[in-house]
């Protein structure tokens, strides 16, 4: 994928690296990160060394003693890796330009427009973005709910044969504009109404891309809200579509807590075009959506927000919705009380004791009538989670993105260093080497990026620094924007972005776009 303008300046940079052992004059660059321990991505083991840099591109790896730069940096006792890779970005345009939650993670790049959301114009989006500023790389998915959405409407119903015709092409152009893979969020309203076949049929133009389906899985009253159910239709949509399926923030719900070795040997005996499938996790038992969106049930929310509150202003109609509501809580997250709303810092439980009432589902209806809060939705168990790190297709993803909001999912600040210093120095269920790849040359190897994820000649000058001693999060549910430790320098693009653990104010972000298959 390199431009001959990256062959001449690597051809240059072997020829620098000839001259010193030759002895002859030392090689100059423009910054050189001195005696730290390299971790290179690959998941092979630290060694120390030093990284130089040259432009926007790495120009040499390892022991550089005669070598000089414009600016030395000692990184002694620190890990020098690859940025951090967020294949999961729910980043938003105003947060991008100064990006700091994400950088104070180590993140350099964020793949936008997961759960099916997102424009469909990518070309249009990522030149916002660019003319905007970024303090850190984007690029995007094309969201497969918004093409449905778009072309079949809040109505639930088959496709036409016209309309599947139409959602193909919005397919076909995302991908022409560079998207990095298709998401879908099929638990999501009115996604949550296509087939399984229809979803294949859309996604048909994007065989030949050999990229990548992301979804959060659809999880039904119909299979008693079955993980292992949602998991298995992801797997079964990408390999027949012919796209490598990627079962995205993986967590095993409910009644089928601690069955993750199960689905995860599932996962492992899947590949599509020689690429296994593939998952992202974050380091967290409770996720955070829209209050109404995973317990409402599907046929309420048919046809929007005004066609929802209409039905719950029917006695009857209300009724059901309650019941069905519980018994979703009760599936998925343990009832009420494994919801937790963060805008007003109180627990659903709390809540109800306040209105005088003893069901949940009643709660959530007068919540939602009121407006369209935010919840933190409890799941899972911790041998779960672990299993799930730790399976070799597993990416570390947050679930967030560069935000300026406040009382939102301590993921947001947190994820990255937690991973680091709870679940690597801690606790050492990942090596230190393993967790980095988890958090690049994956990501990247996943959706086909092969300029970035790897400390080595030639690279993108893409760097985080951290003291592995000290990384941890601080973040937490009912404190949820605080500022993680250990994170030092972060380099994008071959600037400065984070220095010393402080935003520096500088933009070199990129839009990247997905380059077309080769014929």
């Amino acid at each position: 994928m390199f431009s001959v303008r990256w062959a001449a300046r690597f051809t240059a940079l072997l020829s620098a690296s000839a001259a010193l052992a030759g002895c002859e004059a030392p090689a100059q660059y423009d910054l050189i990160l001195r005696g730290g321990t390299i971790v290179d991505g690959t998941g092979t083991a630290p060694y120390a060394g030093d990284v130089a840099i040259e432009g926007d591109r790495i120009a040499a790896v390892g022991d550089l003693g005669r070598s000089v730069a414009v600016l030395e940096m000692e990184v002694a006792g620190l890990v020098v890796a690859p940025g951090f890779i967020n294949l999961h970005s729910h980043a938003r345009p105003e947060a991008l330009p100064t990006a700091v939650n994400m950088l104070s993670q180590g993140v350099t790049t964020e793949i936008l427009n997961p759960d099916g959301g997102g424009p469909l114009d990518l070309g249009a989006q990522l030149l916002a973005l660019r003319e905007g500023g970024l303090a850190v790389n984007v690029g995007a998915f094309l969201g497969f709910n918004r093409v449905w959405s778009q072309v079949v409407g809040a109505a639930d119903r088959p496709a036409t044969e016209d309309e599947v015709g139409r959602m193909q092409a919005l397919v076909e152009a995302g991908l022409q504009e560079g998207a990095w893979g298709v998401s879908a969020g099929l638990d999501y309203k009115p996604a949550y109404f296509a087939s399984t076949e229809e979803v294949v049929r859309v996604l048909e133009p994007a065989r030949r891309w050999r990229t990548v389906f992301s979804n959060h899985d659809r999880l039904t009253p119909e299979t008693r809200y079955s993980s292992r159910a949602g998991i298995d239709e992801t797997l079964e949509i990408g390999v027949a579509a012919g796209l490598t399926p990627v079962v995205t923030h993986m967590k095993i719900q409910g009644w089928e807590q601690g069955r993750a070795a199960e689905v995860l040997a599932r996962m492992s005996g899947i590949e599509v075009s020689g690429a296994p499938a593939a998952a992202d996790v974050y380091p967290y038992l409770a996720g955070q959506t829209g209050l109404g969106a995973l317990i409402i049930p599907g046929w309420a929310q048919e046809g929007g927000r005004d066609a929802m509150l209409a039905r719950f202003r029917d006695p009857a109609l209300r009724a059901r919705v309650v019941a069905e509501a519980e018994e979703a809580m009760v599936a998925r997250f343990g009832g009420p009380s494994g919801v937790y709303l963060p805008q007003t810092q109180r627990e659903l439980v709390d809540v109800m004791a306040e209105m005088g009432i003893t069901s949940g589902g009643e709660a959530v209806v007068r919540l939602l009538e009121q407006g369209s809060p935010r919840a933190i939705l409890r799941f899972g168990s911790e041998e779960d989670l672990v299993a799930i790190l730790r399976h070799p297709t597993s990416s570390v993803a947050c679930d967030c993105g560069a935000s300026t909001a406040e009382r939102g999912h301590p993921r947001g600040w947190g994820t990255y260093p937690r991973v680091l210093g709870r679940y690597v120095r801690d606790q050492g269920v990942l090596t230190l080497e393993d967790a980095v790849r988890k958090m690049t040359n994956l990501p990247a190897e996943t959706i086909g990026m092969d300029d970035r994820g790897t400390l080595a000649v030639g690279m993108a000058a893409d760097v985080v620094v951290f003291d592995p001693t000290t990384v941890i999060d601080h973040a937490t549910y009912e404190d949820p924007d605080l500022q993680s430790d250990g994170i030092v320098h972060v380099v994008v693009n071959g600037e400065l972005a984070w220095r010393d653990g402080a935003a520096t104010g500088a933009r070199p972000g990129r839009t990247l776009r997905r380059p077309p298959p080769s014929e």
